[in-house]
């Protein structure tokens, strides 16, 4: 399996996410998807060194070039997107199929608009709705900063935004 682990995370990568995470689930590298990072030198630069492991910054489009690639790889990646609209691109539009069932929502920030689930996890009505997709799509959604500080499953929290 080349994707050990899948997490929404709105700092992309830094150092907890590869320390922290990577004792839970085996990390050779990290391939982060977002087509502004992607067409940031300077922000992907930035990207590629936080990490310390093998790291790309994809657009969208580059991943769903590359995704077979991923697939087939030897390495253990983590798939991080920097908002949940992107993470179901991936997933449900792209049919991506990553071997893991489980989509980790980490931070997202408090923002004009967004309903405030815990600390520093806030989304908005159109995140919200790529949450249901991902989850329609067969996908466990857990909402943790830390595993140690799990806040819950979407379904817990889906109701706020409409869905029963």
């Amino acid at each position: 399996m080349a994707v050990s682990f899948v997490r929404v995370d709105d700092r992309m990568i830094h150092g907890q996410t590869c320390t922290r995470w990577a004792l839970e689930y085996p990390c050779d590298g990290i391939v982060a998807v977002n087509d502004m990072a992607a067409g940031n030198p300077v922000l992907k630069a930035a990207y590629k060194s936080a990490s310390g492991k093998k790291t790309f910054v994809w657009s969208l489009d580059e991943f769903k070039a590359k995704a077979q690639k991923v697939l087939d790889s030897k390495d253990q990646y983590f798939l991080i997107a920097k908002n949940p609209i992107d993470m179901a691109k991936i997933l449900v539009d792209m049919k991506f199929n990553p071997g893991v069932k489980t989509v980790i929502i980490g931070p997202c920030n408090d923002r004009p608009g967004t309903t405030k689930l815990g600390n520093n996890q806030s989304i908005t009505q159109e995140e919200a709705e790529a949450l249901e997709r991902i989850m329609q799509a067969g996908y466990e959604v857990e909402f943790a900063l830390i595993k140690e500080e799990a806040i819950g499953n979407w379904r817990k929290f889906r109701g706020q935004f409409g869905f029963n």
